[in-house]
């Protein structure tokens, strides 16, 4: 698992976010969303929290640049 320094620094301000699920949401996201800028964002339901987590990586859907407890993420219909 890659990120930035960005990210480094935005969890010494989230313990509630385990670094295990970022992982877990990376290999198998329940969906993806390419933005604008040519990032992703990736949620995956996280059991132990109860909630989804939200993963923002770089353009190469590898590095994470963000993540968080999203709480108004609802899944969209397939």
């Amino acid at each position: 698992m890659k990120w930035t320094r960005r990210f480094e620094l935005k969890m010494l301000f989230r313990p509630e976010v385990e670094w295990g699920w970022c992982a877990r949401v990376l290999n198998s996201p329940v969906e993806v969303i390419q933005q604008g800028d040519g990032k992703f964002k990736m949620w995956g339901f996280i059991e132990e929290a109860g909630k989804y987590l939200r993963v923002i990586t770089l353009e190469d859907r590898e590095t994470i640049e963000n993540a968080f407890l999203d709480r108004s993420y609802t899944r969209r219909r397939q």
